[in-house]
C-alpha cells in the first residue's frame, strides 16, 4: 500500500470522500488516504492528525515527499483537536474500535458544525457508531462490508438527516447487523454473522457450566438474544 494504491479497507473508505471535500483524515498513519484522495478525487484541502509521534513524522515525511505540503497539514494532536471549528467539511477515521471512534466525534462534537459527512470504518463494534449516530442526530446513509487479508471490515457512512430513518423495521437487528447491510446479505455478511453465533454459542456452552451469578445470567440473556437475532436474519436468507 502506498499513496498511488490503497488496501481494499481504505479504498472503501476512499470512495465514499465527495470530490471538492476539505477533510480531516483522524489516526492517518502514514497519511496514504489524503495523500491518495489529493491525487485522485481532487479534494481541495486535507488535514492528516496524528496522535503519536512516530506516525506523525511518518505522515509529515510522505506528504512532503508527494510535494503536497500546501494542500495537506500533518498535524500532532488528539481526535479532532487537530482542527478548527469550520475547517473541514468531512471526517474520516478508519482502524480503531467503533467504541474508540465514538468517543473521539463526541470529545469533538464542537468541531462537527461545519461537517456534512463522515465516513467511518470500526475493527469491532460497529453497534457503537450506529447507537452514536442515532443519539446525535446523524443518519446512516452507507454500509459496506469488505474482506481482506482474513479480516471482515465494515465502512460506515453518516450524513445529518433523519437518525431512525434506516431502522425503521426493526431497531434492534439494524444496530447489531447494519440496516442497510441486511437488505444486501451478501457473502461476506453471511460469512461474519455466521462465524459470530458460532462463537457466542462457544461462550454460552462455557457459561452453562459456571457458576450461577448475577453477571452470568445476565450475560447468557444477552447472548441468547443477539443468537436468536443472528438466527432470524440469517434464516430468512436461507428460506
Amino acid at each position: 500500500m502506498n499513496t498511488d494504491k490503497l488496501s481494499v479497507r481504505l479504498g472503501t473508505v476512499a470512495k465514499y470522500v465527495p470530490k471538492g471535500a476539505r477533510m480531516v483524515d483522524i489516526g492517518s498513519d502514514h497519511a496514504y488516504l489524503p495523500c491518495y484522495l489529493v491525487k485522485n478525487a481532487e479534494i481541495l484541502f486535507a488535514v492528516a492528525g496524528e496522535v503519536a509521534a512516530g506516525p506523525y513524522q511518518s505522515a509529515e515525511r510522505n506528504v512532503l515527499a508527494e510535494g503536497l505540503s500546501e494542500i495537506i497539514s500533518v498535524r500532532l494532536g488528539d481526535g479532532l483537536d487537530v482542527i478548527q471549528s469550520g475547517e473541514v467539511d468531512c471526517v474520516t477515521i478508519a482502524g480503531m474500535g467503533g467504541a474508540l471512534i465514538t468517543n473521539i466525534l463526541e470529545r469533538g462534537k464542537d468541531k462537527l458544525g461545519s461537517v456534512n459527512r463522515l465516513i467511518l470504518q470500526p475493527n469491532i463494534s460497529a453497534i457503537s457508531i450506529r447507537k452514536w449516530f442515532l443519539d446525535n442526530n446523524w443518519e446512516l446513509t452507507s454500509e459496506e462490508i469488505i474482506e481482506e487479508d482474513g479480516k471482515i471490515y465494515e465502512v460506515l457512512v453518516g450524513e445529518k438527516g433523519v437518525p431512525d430513518r434506516p431502522y425503521k423495521s426493526d431497531l434492534e437487528t439494524g444496530l447489531l447487523l447494519g440496516p442497510l447491510l441486511v437488505k444486501k446479505q451478501d457473502e461476506i455478511f453471511i460469512k461474519k454473522w455466521t462465524a459470530e453465533k458460532k462463537n457466542w454459542q462457544r461462550i454460552y456452552a462455557a457459561l452453562e457450566g459456571a457458576a450461577e451469578t448475577v453477571e452470568t445470567i445476565e450475560k447468557k440473556q444477552e447472548i441468547s438474544e443477539k443468537i436468536k437475532l443472528v438466527e432470524e436474519v440469517l434464516k430468512n436468507e436461507e428460506s
